[in-house]
């Protein structure tokens, strides 16, 4: 292996140009003002066919191949296969000697054999069970995961207690800051005058992970990590529309939601940028590293409807015992709601797939995805159903959701996706060593052209099966 930069890879989830952009031209005193002009910068683009999610884009990027290759299309599902066709780059340098750290990105789930064999290793939120190393790192995961699972769409005001006593007794020694822990005290204050900024919860469960993981690096210094934060992500989708209301052609949220929530995604933000002067802070002090800013896809305006409410599958117990399946015969996998990952008895499986074929909502066939070993992606979010409306069909006949195990969840923030994605994401590269200002041309840059280019960095063979690399590389021509 070649001696070469040491390389931290931020993984953005889909904050494209456009708001990097709005924050630099609004913050002009912010880490990314001060060093986004002398950063190489790219716009990726994800060549993957189908619907976009961020559980299909982020495996392309990570593994160097489409998801017509990868085939991973849903959290919760058997990984086995496209593991040992395709690694994730992390593995790739692992096994060819470069000391590596991995917190949080998507499909990390579980730990891989011999954790060991990484400097820390913490799977992702959607992670079914909460071990990570070094095991000093699970209690924070137990209660990242309880809180996940308690605010799938409105976030709940509950605290799971006994895992945050479990954390908070362990989290100075893992890396917390007073600061972050001042912060979170003032959010909790300001909750209790504006109830509506719950929403920022979200936000702070990356925050604490993001102290952690900067705990990690400076110990253990390795030569490849990555941190995923998805809070942006989550804020562009539902107020989107605050904060550019002239690309609706019909909007139906007044003035009065825009006023509301039009700081939400420059709060999200602000915290993106503490990551990034952190991040780049660290470089200039260690200035062997490279600092990488990624998404794999990007968003764009979508809907201006008002969303009153969303249907999610609360009880699934209910849905499989009336298709036919028992108690023990099935197992919930954690998923992005309103979708729901289902492993189904592989003996039940006909029955499960004719049931769901037999019924409709509103209508409309009930979407679900399957894979081999009774995998089974099911997927609700049907919006604005009325109280007459209350009601699934199963061969022609009314079944009411309450039966099925489906709820019509009303929205605190009467937002859907005012943003979507869009295949034009976010790259760019902070080099310590290089800090002139530069024209930014922003090439465009497959995904899939990333991990080949890692490879390569690190003096490792690039597998046949990913594209050879291009003339893009980590480390700018001198």
């Amino acid at each position: 292996m070649l001696q070469s930069r040491k390389i931290v890879l931020l993984e953005a989830n889909e904050i494209p140009f456009r708001i990097f952009d709005r924050y630099v031209a609004n913050h002009d005193a912010s880490a990314l003002a001060r060093h986004l002009p002398a950063c190489r910068q790219y716009m990726t683009f994800a060549i993957d066919s189908g619907h976009l999610s961020p559980w299909v884009t982020w495996p392309t990027l990570h593994r160097g191949v489409s998801n017509d290759e990868h085939k991973i299309r849903a959290f919760g599902e058997d990984l086995t296969e496209a593991n040992e066709k395709f690694p994730p780059i992390w593995e790739l340098l692992n096994r060819g000697g470069v000391k590596t750290g991995v917190f949080g990105p998507l499909h990390s789930w579980p730990l891989p054999e011999r954790p060991e064999r990484f400097d820390f290793f913490v799977p992702d939120t959607f992670a079914n069970t909460p071990e990570c190393y070094p095991d000093e790192l699970t209690s924070f995961q137990r209660f990242n995961l309880a809180m996940a699972r308690k605010s799938p769409r409105n976030v709940s005001s509950e605290v799971d207690w006994k895992s945050a006593v479990q954390f908070m007794v362990r989290a100075p020694a893992l890396g917390l800051r007073p600061k972050t822990v001042m912060e979170l005290a003032s959010q909790l204050i300001q909750e209790r005058t504006l109830p509506w900024k719950r929403i920022r919860r979200r936000t702070f469960q990356p925050v604490l992970a993001f102290d952690l993981f900067m705990k990690q690096l400076e110990r253990h210094r390795p030569a490849f990590s990555n941190f995923f934060t998805n809070h942006v992500a989550s804020s562009m989708h539902r107020f989107w529309a605050a904060i550019f209301p002239d690309e609706y052609d019909a909007l139906e949220l007044g003035e009065e939601w825009q006023e509301q929530y039009g700081g939400e995604i420059d709060f999200c933000m602000a915290w993106t940028n503490d990551f990034f002067e952190r991040l780049t802070s660290f470089a200039d002090q260690n200035p062997e590293y490279l600092i990488l800013v990624a998404s794999s896809m990007g968003q764009a305006a979508a809907s201006g409807k008002r969303i009153a409410t969303q249907l999610y599958l609360r009880k699934p117990e209910r849905l499989l015992a009336k298709a036919g399946v028992g108690e023990g015969e099935w197992e919930r996998r954690p998923s992005m709601e309103p979708a729901v990952s289902l492993y189904v008895a592989e003996h039940r499986c006909d029955e499960f797939r004719s049931f769901l074929n037999r019924m409709e909502i509103r209508g409309e066939a009930v979407y679900f995805d399957e894979k081999d070993g009774g995998f089974f992606d099911l997927h609700f979010g049907q919006t604005n159903l009325q109280a007459d409306e209350a009601f699934a069909s199963v061969d022609g006949a009314p079944v009411p959701f309450a039966e099925l195990g489906l709820e019509s969840v009303e929205l605190e923030d009467e937002a859907g996706s005012t943003a979507y994605h869009v295949p034009e994401g976010t790259l760019f590269i902070y080099d310590p060593q290089n800090r002139e200002r530069r024209a930014q041309p922003r090439p465009r840059l497959d995904t899939i052209e990333i991990a080949p280019a890692l490879l390569t960095h690190f003096g490792l063979d690039v597998p046949p099966y990913m594209r050879k690399p291009s003339s893009f590389r980590i480390v700018e021509a001198r």
